[in-house]
């Protein structure tokens, strides 16, 4: 019999626990690949407590339990864990060892899946437990797959080769890449974990996580640039194996563990971030050396080939079209009064597969209405499912993954009939100018992102206002949405990458915001390309930005008393190239809504 309310699940796994004589079990959200968006069998999270974010975790003690998330989900984790059952608990200020140290007794038992786990979370909360006597105990099978009957089994979809006319250099070029960094650093192999690094190194793709098109499998990659490939038998094609060839072994993704146990007297890489506990232990067992240092193919990933960038371009060109035809729908029906949140979802993927190349959302659509447009990270559901009324502000997030690139693009509109107000206009401008100030930035080559951040939030601070998240994410060529190792925010802030210098090819997100919690908010997103800049008597290389993203911003919320003549100059030349790029795609209608939108401001 199926546990069909959560309150029963947590009791299922208490009992669990209880067999098991374990004081305590840590519950995240993560696979065993550390992995932003996760399979259905890993949403483990999910099932127990209800709630829907993509990073949370949770600790069930035999008679307490608390969930963990950041300030983004602070309203939704209230609409979906139910407060009866679990303490909130908001981090960074309310961490996992305090609240342990609070209410788990005195040499308590707490157990983790040493497979959802980094071998630094690991140490770090053990240290901070030690005073307390509290043991932090390694499972050999994680308790709520034991209580979980109807679990979903991991993806068996067949792995695609992904074209090197799309890739821009073949697979053979990166492992030796990575062979040559493993012979100057000194070590005998690498272990790559992170499903995207395996889809760049070997050239390959898949659709075994929604959203993130990779193939559930780890690398061992090799000094001599040999690599092994320990992947499940069914997801292997001839073609394939063809273009695997001789140097990469496939080996099921069963052996995985044993295959660590031959690396004996190796030092092995392991990277910080995606290499999960049992990686480490399992090394030590076998006799190997695990050495943290960086997965060597997260930098060549997220500098972009001449034919990604140009991939990128078109598949922006595509997408841009498809959001473009959205809009003049929206802004035809949403007067009217009858569309929601979940109508405009499916309207916007209609658009975009009407182009016949998405191959699947890059995320999924952030549709918010009002209020709900206030949540950075909010998602549609039909429960919380708005009506997207008349006289409001309506912000989508959205992005789609094609064969030649990944988009993400944030568009704020008002939805008529009346004016917005004042305070509107204002705020929305304020995120423009910010928006063309971090879009026309020139800066010296080595600059770190996290440099760059104030550029964006100058105008929010003038009037004493700021948004809550990072400006610019790394994003990847038909794979990840969001990718390291380069982010634009707070260099003070919590995330990493901040200090990572900004490097020609890489592309990034440029997505400053406002928010006014309960009632509205405001993002501007569009995608750029690090580029090198010619500076008339410049000494060194310049760095700038190339914008990848040509849709309409709507005018309607634009105070142009606020902008400069150089901000003007700047909006006027960004729609000419809007309308020049989607004129050709579009006719009757949508064209023309398009050419109206383009019009000088």
């Amino acid at each position: 019999m199926l546990m069909q309310t959560h309150e029963a699940r947590l009791s299922a796994l208490r009992e669990e626990l209880k067999r098991r004589d374990l004081d305590g079990f840590v519950v995240p959200i993560s696979d065993e690949h550390m992995s932003e968006y996760i399979g259905s069998y890993a949403q483990r999270l999910a099932w127990l407590t209800g709630f829907g974010g993509s990073a949370g975790s949770a600790i069930v003690l035999r008679d307490r339990a608390a969930m963990f998330t950041d300030g983004r989900y602070t309203v939704q984790v209230r609409e979906q864990v139910d407060g009866a059952h679990y303490d909130y608990c908001q981090i960074p200020g309310e961490s996992m060892s305090a609240w342990l140290k609070d209410h788990a007794p005195e040499g308590a038992r707490i157990a983790y899946d040493p497979w959802l786990h980094t071998q630094g979370w690991v140490d770090d909360l053990s240290a901070a437990l030690k005073r307390k006597r509290i043991e932090l105990v390694p499972v050999a099978d994680n308790p709520v797959d034991a209580v979980w009957d109807d679990r979903p089994q991991p993806s068996s979809a067949q792995a695609v080769v992904h074209e090197d006319r799309y890739a821009g250099r073949n697979s053979s070029e990166k492992r030796a890449e990575v062979a040559d960094w493993l012979k100057k650093e000194g070590h005998d192999a690498t272990v790559i974990s992170a499903l995207d690094s395996i889809a760049w190194l070997l050239n390959i793709r898949g659709s075994d996580v929604d959203r993130t098109p990779v193939a559930l499998s780890y690398v061992v990659a090799k000094a001599d640039g040999t690599a092994e490939l320990f992947i499940a038998r069914e997801k292997i094609t001839p073609e394939l194996e063809r273009h695997l060839g001789n140097a990469v072994t496939i080996r099921e993704r069963s052996e995985f563990e044993s295959a660590l146990g031959e690396l004996s007297g190796k030092s092995v890489a392991v990277d910080p971030d995606f290499g999960v506990a049992a990686i480490h232990q399992l090394l030590r067992d076998a006799g190997a050396t695990p050495v943290v240092a960086r997965d060597p193919a997260i930098l060549p990933k997220a500098i972009k080939t001449p034919a990604e960038q140009q991939g990128h371009r078109d598949a922006q060109a595509r997408d841009g079209a498809a959001v473009a035809q959205f809009l003049h729908w929206l802004s035809e029906e949403a007067p009217k009064g009858s569309e929601t949140e979940l109508s405009a979802c499916a309207k916007l993927r209609e658009f975009r597969e009407a182009t016949g190349a998405l191959r699947d959302q890059s995320f999924d659509t952030i549709s918010a209405a009002g209020p709900h447009a206030a949540i950075p990270h909010y998602r549609v559901d039909e429960e919380s499912n708005l009506p997207i009324e008349p006289g409001s502000i309506f912000l989508c997030d959205s992005g789609g993954q094609y064969l030649d690139g990944t988009t993400d693009i944030t568009r704020t509109v008002w939805i008529g009939p009346g004016e917005p107000g004042a305070e509107q206009r204002d705020r929305f401008t304020r995120v423009l100018k910010g928006h063309i100030a971090l879009a026309q930035a020139r800066f010296p080559d080595g600059t770190p992102g996290g440099a760059l951040d104030s550029f964006a939030r100058q105008f929010l601070w003038q009037a004493g206002i700021d948004y809550g998240h990072g400006t610019g994410h790394g994003v990847g060529s038909y794979l990840g949405v969001h990718e390291g190792p380069q982010r634009i925010a707070k260099a003070s802030g919590p995330q990493p990458g901040t200090g990572e210098p900004l490097r020609a090819g890489m592309i990034l997100s440029n997505e400053p915001g406002y928010y006014k919690a309960g009632h509205y908010g405001i993002r501007i997103e569009n995608l750029v390309l690090v580029v090198e800049q010619e500076i008339e008597n410049g000494e060194g290389t310049s760095l700038g930005f190339e914008t990848l993203t040509f849709v309409p911003i709507d005018r309607t919320l634009v105070d142009r008393s606020l902008l400069t003549e150089s901000e003007i100059e700047w909006w006027n030349s960004y729609h000419a190239q809007v309308r020049d790029i989607l004129a050709p795609q579009l006719e009757g209608d949508a064209l023309a809504w398009v050419e109206e939108a383009c019009k000088p401001l």
